[in-house]
């Protein structure tokens, strides 16, 4: 699930540069799943850096984290207990 969201959010950010038709239903699908999970990051983040977006940056980043140290502790975890 971690991996699926990564490349969306990856969609996004490729999405953004290239102006996509917004009533396209896949360009309204990554908007409505990415949003939630972006809008608290951007709000969060200096305007500056040239109008550069640096949220998906941040969200690739966390997951990338999440993937690293929480799935992996709790899989040696769940191999430990058996």
């Amino acid at each position: 699930v971690l991996l699926l969201f990564m490349w969306i959010v990856i969609a996004r950010a490729v999405l953004s540069w290239v102006n996509p038709d917004p009533f396209n239903p896949i360009v309204r699908f990554i908007h409505n799943i990415t949003e939630p999970v972006l809008y608290p990051i951007r709000s969060r983040l200096p305007v500056g850096f040239g109008g550069f977006d640096l949220s998906p940056i941040v969200v690739f980043l966390c997951v990338i984290f999440l993937r690293t140290f929480i799935v992996e502790s709790l899989r040696r975890l769940s191999t430990s207990l058996l």
